[in-house]
């Protein structure tokens, strides 16, 4: 996960911080098209992400009727919250997109059989929770045995870099 910027007064997250991240979705996927969605949250759930707790590695985007949601990220009860206001940690929750960003997604989905990815959670400059998604195509086995030797490699190359300075 990348560095947490926090205030030392209140723990919280600052703003332009990432609150999780799905690292393995490069690794899987040949990612195509980034879209930046918002997200349909209740009070407690922007609470527990302003304190860092969420994870989106087994997360999926798919539609349902019509629009497209977000399923199965695990954002953690707040537990200050009282009892009657808390949410289900692994909800399905509604994402916010442009109706041309939607209809692409859609369209992509069905037709060309793409995959909605979650690639990150974060927030935004002005503070809103945003979900980066990735229209993308599995990778087959040799595709990701190429990947790893891509990055062997350009780790092998620095190191050699380095070493001769």
């Amino acid at each position: 996960m990348a560095s947490k910027k926090k205030d030392k007064k209140t723990g919280l997250l600052s703003t332009n911080v990432t609150i999780a991240e799905n690292r393995r979705a490069r690794y899987e996927y040949h990612l195509e098209d980034i879209f930046e969605a918002g997200l349909m949250l209740t009070g407690t759930e922007v609470k527990s992400l302003r304190h860092g707790q969420a994870s989106i590695t087994e997360a999926y985007v798919g539609p349902q009727k019509g629009e497209i949601w977000l399923f199965n990220a695990n954002i953690p009860e707040y537990t200050k919250a009282h009892a009657d206001q808390q949410h289900e940690p692994k909800r399905m929750r509604k994402l916010l997109l442009s109706k041309r960003e939607s209809n692409k997604i859609l369209g992509s989905v069905q037709r060309e059989g793409y995959t909605v990815i979650p690639l990150k959670l974060f927030f935004n400059a002005r503070g809103l929770a945003k979900l980066e998604i990735a229209l993308a195509k599995g990778k087959k086995l040799h595709d990701k045995r190429e990947t790893e030797k891509k990055r062997d490699w350009s780790r092998q190359k620095s190191k050699l870099l380095r070493e001769k300075q």
